[in-house]
Order: structure tokens, then C-alpha cells, then sequence
């Protein structure tokens, strides 16, 4: 018989027998995180607390990973009849194994014709389908018999005794028994006052132009941004023609709670210097998702200000503190908002499983979009689709949220028919096809470039097959889920993983050639393999073959399911969506606040991605090649980059040219390079790019020889902006130390702010924000020129085009001999 508190342990555990699910010493990261700390682990919370008036530097003593392991220790050694129960059938009285009807085995004997209601209805229970995702987990063993309750008092808590008593209280929640919180979810799903989208037919959209709802936003966030547009460059507003409105752009990059508290302080910069009333677009990865999910919400109310103080009163506590995470998931109203989502995905497809993410989105939710009090919750903000309120009018920037699909091309063996296995050369070639897919989510629509199709945001959720929604239509997806989305950069492949820690196995003597074989000859395998698995989401295009692009791999036209993850495992900078064919983007302001700056120049890895959808005005070699690189060796790595055929072979190729650079640059280092703290980085990035720094693209038609990469914008530089032929301009703001104005507050040294810290102060809050406006304000002057600039020069631009077609026009008048007659242009009354 299966030990009871091994529920809660398969519960605590991941998605393999050998990784736990909740670790303190687990590094589950992306590539783009700092070196792990263990101290500071997804489950930790130790850290020092801000000195008080009137009183010493009070360190934080309580950790969620002591929690946690308290947690099941409480179980193991505090048996309790409340948790037996959480295993045992009800009505069953005897030991029998059966089979259900939907493969689920269970003990009985027999039972009452009361016990079989009881059991059915349990099968169909929302808790049944989490225990059948459950199910095949490692238990452990039971205790000692001659252990006491003294001895668990003085080792335990005094919350974990009342753990049994939480976990059954939620499974009686999630039980699909009349009155249960389930059954009012699940009654409330089928209403169509509640969610009158499970009335409107969905179809997929297959087309690569932009939706219309986001045809009628630009129009009217362009007139909104005229009279802002005015203010910001100290013109009068009638002077300014909608034309001559350049339109900008702002990203976040990740970075977990680091990305979120230094970006609201950018933004809330941004407000205040008048900048962000005159952006059309703000598009985020993984924290940065997370900031504009508070921000677009009744929980900031559209004010940076409003969620600083938000994150100040909500960050205290780790997301995933036992006591009050039972008290968000068992307590009104919070319970049922945050558990909405899984009661529907388990309801409308019985095949659901429950992984990671789910549980990680929903704490996540519980800490952000809970309000201090926990009593204000609003329904809507559980709804992506419902942020369209604040962009309605066009009286806020559009949101665009990423995420990403690991396409992994299959090479089995042998196939279905038993043929002889592929070749070697295919398989070499598979590798090298593996890539991501980016998918983009505003609040009107889930698209996918890749695919040229998208469905309506709220339309998430439901199944999909040949281009229409299919069977039953639930509700749209909720808002936890997606939080877990844009932050699962712990779903990194195994090659990120060793990416982590290659450069401390490289800096141990002897382990160079270990490095290389690892490197060289088993990455390409490592990075397809993902330990945890990301969530799934039913796939609109299922089922769609032959009406999408031909460069669609045809393993997505049969999968129902599609898994997505954070989009920061293919590049920490959500540039690609800003490039799309429609939007039309002129300026593009980066607020980076990834762990590797310096090491990671995610501006860089954009050049693939541009030339090989031919976007003429993006910057080629920004951040990328090192300066020991020769001007000759870029322009061939360029050439080499620019002839891919395709998304991964231009990926792969950019990927090549970046290593062999890397390479080049570390055998021109000393020995000792590679030993560097991350301060000394950060430092080193911060001489070299600056707090900010602004380059120009060309629409210009390469020539055979391509030229060096462009310089940075400088005062004697900047006529380059207004130049006819300028393209892009970009505007990189690295999130980097600044001693002078805020002294004490390191992103590289703050032990505070590492990707996997997940508790923040008032006081930590407080001081990467202002560290944030600090960087900021050292910019804010080249941010106001290029803005500028970009306007003087489509203002330039329109003016030309309007005296040509002017002058083209007379001469028409000229040629057909009408010029100087009555009632025609140039003549008069008596001519």
C-alpha cells in the first residue's frame, strides 16, 4: 500500500524519478542567467533583510526550501488520519485491483452502491486528473514506528501540522462533488454570461499581414500620440503631421524579478520623461511578460507608480511559502480565480496532464496578481484578452507577450513500416534543423509568423483542427498558466544547462579536453533534450496540411498539442515581433536587464533572424563581431549568414560564426580571463557599451563587399539618423551598476537580484528602481535626440514626396497643353 504522505512527495517532485521537483540545489536555467548561486535557488528565500531606523541588519532566517523540506518531513513523520484519506477510495473497504474505464488502476473489493457513486464521481474529478499526472512517482519510505510527536514538535514548524488538514481541504475543493468549488467552476464555464466567448466560433487566420483589430489600434494610437509627441520634443501640436509620427518601440528583457522590478523603474522613467506616451508598442520575455501583465491590469490601474508599490507590499513573501500558498489556493476569493484554469483544462480535456509550469504559474499569479489584502481580486484580469480595454482607444502602447516551440525534427530508427534506419547524413542533417519557433500573443491575437496564421486570443485553450475550433469550446486560457509560460526557463534544454557551468569546467585545470568532447561532439544531442517538459496548449494549425507555408514542418499538422515555453531560450530580446511586416517600426528601445550582458549580446543573434526574412534598416553587426575580429573576417561571416535558405540554417550559420569568434577572441586572452567575477563583467560592458547606446540600420542594397559594422551615434555622429537611406534605430540601455548615483546596488553583486531569487524587500525593491531611472536619466538626453532626429527625417521624407508628386503633376498639366487656361492651375481670368 502506497504510503500517505507520499502524495504530497509526488506532489514536491518533477517531472523525471531523478529531479525533484522543488530543489534548492537543482540549476534549472536558461542560457541567459547568471552563474547559480546556490543560496539562491528557486526555493530559497534566505537573504539579508534592510537595516530599520533604530535597529541592527535583521538577516531572513526562514527559507522555502527549509519549507519545503519541513513540508515533507511533516508528512513522513506526523501521520494523520485527514491525509490517509487523501489516498484511500471512497465507499472502498477491501483490497482488489481493478482497472477503470479510462486505464486508471485502483483497489477494491467491494463497496456500497453509495461508495460506486462516490468513486465515479471521483474518476471524474478534477484532483483525480492531477493524481493520474501524478501517478508513477517515487514514494518514500514510511517512518520509524518509534518516533514521537515530542520529537516531531521540537524538529517541525507548528504550520506543518496543519498541512493534512490543507491538502485535504483542497482536494475536497477540487472534487467534482455538488457544492464543491470545482463544480461551481465548471458550472460557471458553460455559462455564457460569465464567458460569452464559449459562443463565438473561432478560425484560424492564416495570412501574414497584421489583424484588423490591430489595423484600427495603430490608426488611433497615432492620433493619441501627436499631442504627446508635441510635448516630449517642445512643439506645438499643430505643426505636427500624423505621418511625420515615428513609431516606437520599447522590449524588457528576462530575467525574473530582476527583469520585472528594473523594468517598471525604466518605464516608470520612461512616464515621467514623457517618452513612454509616445510608443506605439512594449513587448516583453519572461519578467518582463510578467510586467505587463501588472501593468495592463485593475491591480496598477495603467500606473508604473501603483506597481511599484504593488511589488513592495506583494515580494516579501516567496511565491512558494507553504502557509500561504495553501491559504491563496483554499481561501475565498483568491481559490477559485487561481484554480479556474486547471479545473477547465483537466474538465474539457480529460488527456490534460499536470506539469511544472502549472503549479509555477499558478504561484506566480497568487504573488502578482493578488492584491495586498487579497480581496480586491478582479476576474478580469485573469484574461488576456480583457486587456484590450487599455488599448481600446489607442490610449496605451500595445502588449506583445513571446513565447517559443522547440521544433525537434524526429529521427527514430525506423519507421512504422519497419524500413532500415536513416542514414547518418540525415540524421546530422536533423540535427542541425532543430530551432525555435517564436509565437506572439497580444490581446487580440495568438500568432505565429512561422505558420502565417493566428487565432484570437480568446480562442486559447480550445482544440483546433483543419483552421476550426472542434468540440467542446471552453473558456479562454487563464492568466497563471501563461505567467508559467513566459517565465519556464527552467524547461532549458540540457545544452543550456552545461552551458551554466562550462565556464567553471573550463577553468579547472586538466578539464579542457573533457570540455571539448562534451562541447564538440555531444551538444548538438544535449540541446534536444529537455528535462522538464514545457507546457502544453492545444495546436490551432492541427490537422492544416497543405494551407500554411511550405517551410512548416509537417509534425505540427499532427500533433494536437503544441509545447510553449519562455522565449528567452531562443533570445532574451523580444525583437523579432517588433520587425513584422505592417508595424512598420522606426525606433527600438532595449531595457536590458539579462544576467549576461556582456556575455550574451542578444542584439546579435537578431542579424539572423533580419537577413534571412530580408528586413532591409536593421543594424548588421551590432554587439557582434568582437572588436579583435578583422573588418574582412565579418564581411565573410556576414555573406556566409546572409545565403541561408532557411530559419534554422540561418541560425545555425550566425551560431557557427559567433563560436569561432569566441573562440579566436579567448586565445587572445590571458589564461586567467576566464576567472573574471561577474562584477568585473559588468563592469568591463558598462566602459564598453555605456549606459546607453544608439546605432542606425541602412535600407541601402549591400554591395559584394559589405562594410564594417556601424559605429555607435554620437553628437557628431547623429545627422547619420536623418540620413534619407537610415533604417532602424535601435537603442540599447544595459542594466548595469552606477556607483556614482547609486551607490551600494549591483546587478552582478547584489546577491538579491539573481534570476532565481524570488523574494524582494520594500527596501530591494526601492533600490533597483532607482538604480533603474538612475540609467535612465544618463540616456535620456540621446533617447530624446534619435527620437527626434527619426522625426525631423520622416517629417523630411514626406515633404520630399509631397513636392514631387507636385511637380510630377505639373508637368502633366504642361504636357497636355493646358497650362495658363481658364480654371487651370497657373492661368487667370483673363488668359
Amino acid at each position: 500500500m502506497i504510503p500517505p504522505r507520499s502524495v504530497l512527495h509526488k506532489c514536491l517532485t518533477g517531472i523525471t524519478r531523478r529531479r525533484p521537483l522543488f530543489s534548492v540545489t537543482t540549476t534549472t536555467r536558461s542560457p541567459r542567467r547568471a552563474p547559480f548561486n546556490g543560496r539562491h535557488g528557486f526555493f530559497t528565500s534566505s537573504r539579508q533583510g534592510a537595516e530599520q531606523k533604530g535597529s541592527s541588519k535583521v538577516g531572513i532566517t526562514r527559507t522555502v526550501g527549509l519549507s519545503t523540506t519541513c513540508a515533507l518531513l511533516a508528512l513522513w513523520l506526523y501521520p494523520h488520519e485527514s491525509l490517509t484519506q487523501l489516498t484511500k477510495p471512497f465507499g472502498l473497504v477491501a483490497d482488489e485491483r481493478r482497472t477503470s474505464p479510462d486505464g486508471v488502476e485502483i483497489k477494491v473489493i467491494k463497496s456500497t452502491e453509495k461508495g460506486r457513486q462516490k468513486e465515479k464521481r471521483e474518476e471524474e474529478s478534477v484532483w483525480a486528473g492531477i493524481a493520474k499526472s501524478l501517478e508513477g512517482f517515487p514514494s518514500i519510505p514510511g517512518p520509524p514506528e518509534n518516533i514521537t510527536d515530542m520529537v516531531v514538535d521540537l524538529i517541525l514548524p507548528e504550520w506543518t501540522k496543519s498541512l493534512p488538514g490543507l491538502m485535504r481541504k483542497l482536494q475536497r475543493e477540487l472534487e467534482m462533488a455538488p457544492g464543491s468549488l470545482a463544480a461551481e467552476i465548471w458550472d460557471e464555464a458553460r455559462d455564457p454570461f460569465t464567458h460569452p466567448e464559449i459562443e463565438w466560433e473561432a478560425k484560424v487566420r492564416v495570412s501574414n499581414a497584421l489583424c484588423e483589430e490591430e489595423k484600427t489600434f495603430l490608426e488611433r494610437r497615432k492620433k493619441v500620440i501627436v499631442p504627446a509627441l508635441a510635448k516630449y520634443l517642445g512643439l506645438k501640436e499643430e505643426d505636427i503631421h500624423p505621418d511625420d509620427v515615428p513609431t516606437v518601440a520599447i522590449c524588457g528583457s528576462g530575467g525574473g524579478l530582476r527583469a520585472l522590478v528594473a523594468g517598471t523603474g525604466s518605464f516608470l522613467a520612461s512616464t515621467e520623461d514623457g517618452l513612454f506616451d509616445c510608443v506605439t508598442y512594449a513587448s516583453g520575455v519572461s519578467g518582463s511578460c510578467w510586467l505587463q501583465s501588472l501593468y495592463y491590469s485593475s491591480v496598477t490601474g495603467n500606473s508604473f507608480q501603483r506597481a511599484i508599490d504593488h511589488l513592495k507590499a506583494r515580494l516579501g513573501t516567496h511565491i512558494a511559502d507553504p502557509p500561504v500558498a495553501f491559504n491563496s489556493l483554499t481561501s475565498a476569493p483568491t481559490n477559485k480565480y487561481l484554480l479556474s484554469g486547471i479545473v477547465e483544462k483537466f474538465k474539457g480535456d480529460p488527456a490534460a496532464s499536470f506539469s511544472l509550469v502549472d503549479v509555477y504559474g499558478i504561484l506566480l499569479a497568487a504573488r502578482l496578481l493578488v492584491p495586498k489584502g487579497e480581496l480586491e481580486v478582479n476576474e478580469k484580469d485573469f484574461k488576456l484578452s480583457s486587456q484590450r480595454e487599455y488599448v481600446r482607444y489607442g490610449q496605451n502602447p500595445l502588449p506583445i507577450y513571446t513565447a517559443v516551440r522547440h521544433e525537434i525534427p524526429e529521427m527514430d530508427e525506423q519507421d512504422a513500416d519497419g524500413n532500415p534506419p536513416v542514414s547518418e547524413e540525415a540524421k546530422e542533417r536533423a540535427k542541425k534543423e532543430a530551432w525555435f519557433q517564436w509565437f506572439e500573443i497580444t490581446p487580440y491575437e495568438l500568432f505565429c509568423e512561422e505558420f502565417s496564421a493566428g487565432i484570437p486570443t480568446w480562442a486559447l485553450g480550445r482544440k483546433f483542427k483543419n483552421g476550426s475550433d472542434t468540440g467542446l469550446r471552453l473558456p479562454e486560457v487563464r492568466m497563471p498558466l501563461l505567467l508559467g509560460i513566459w517565465g519556464s526557463a527552467f524547461c532549458a534544454t540540457l545544452s543550456h544547462y552545461y552551458r551554466e557551468i562550462r565556464p567553471i569546467i573550463r577553468s579547472i585545470v586538466g578539464f579542457g579536453p573533457i570540455d571539448g568532447l562534451i562541447w564538440n561532439n555531444l551538444n548538438e544531442d544535449l540541446s534536444k533534450v529537455h528535462p522538464i517538459d514545457p507546457a502544453s496548449m492545444p495546436n490551432f494549425v492541427y490537422g492544416m496540411h497543405g494551407k500554411l507555408p511550405s517551410t512548416v514542418p509537417e509534425t505540427v499538422y499532427d500533433n494536437e498539442n503544441i509545447q510553449l515555453m519562455d522565449a528567452g531560450m531562443s533570445n532574451n530580446l523580444p525583437i523579432y515581433p517588433l520587425l513584422r511586416p505592417g508595424r512598420d517600426v522606426d525606433i527600438i528601445i532595449s531595457f536590458d536587464a539579462s544576467a549576461d550582458i556582456k556575455t550574451d549580446n542578444w542584439l546579435s543573434v537578431v542579424e539572423g533572424y533580419a537577413m534571412q526574412r530580408g528586413i532591409k534598416g536593421w543594424p548588421l553587426g551590432i554587439g557582434w563581431p568582437k572588436p579583435e575580429a578583422s573588418a574582412n573576417e565579418t564581411a565573410k561571416q556576414l555573406d556566409k549568414a546572409e545565403s541561408a535558405s532557411s530559419p534554422s540554417e540561418s541560425q545555425d550559420r550566425v551560431a557557427d560564426a559567433k563560436m569561432e569568434q569566441a573562440a579566436r577572441q579567448q586565445q587572445m586572452q590571458e589564461d586567467d580571463s576566464s576567472r573574471r567575477t561577474e562584477a568585473e563583467k559588468h563592469q568591463q560592458a558598462s566602459d564598453e557599451l555605456g549606459y546607453c547606446t544608439v546605432w542606425v540600420g541602412t535600407t541601402q542594397e549591400r554591395s559584394s563587399a559589405p562594410p564594417p559594422p556601424p559605429k555607435p551615434i554620437d553628437d557628431e555622429s547623429s545627422w547619420r539618423l536623418m540620413e534619407p537611406d537610415a533604417g532602424i534605430a535601435v537603442v540599447y540601455m544595459p542594466f548595469l551598476a552606477n556607483e556614482k548615483k547609486v551607490p551600494g546596488v549591483d546587478p552582478a553583486g547584489s546577491e538579491y537580484m539573481s534570476t532565481w531569487n524570488f523574494v524582494y524587500s520594500p527596501e530591494d525593491v526601492e533600490g533597483v528602481v532607482r538604480l533603474a531611472r538612475a540609467n535612465y536619466e544618463e540616456g535620456r538626453g540621446q533617447i530624446k535626440a534619435t527620437v527626434r532626429a527619426v522625426y525631423e527625417r520622416k517629417k523630411r521624407r514626406r515633404e520630399e514626396h509631397a513636392r514631387r508628386v507636385k511637380e510630377e503633376a505639373w508637368r502633366r498639366v504642361i504636357r497636355g497643353g493646358r497650362a495658363g487656361k481658364v480654371g487651370v492651375e497657373g492661368g487667370d481670368q483673363f488668359s
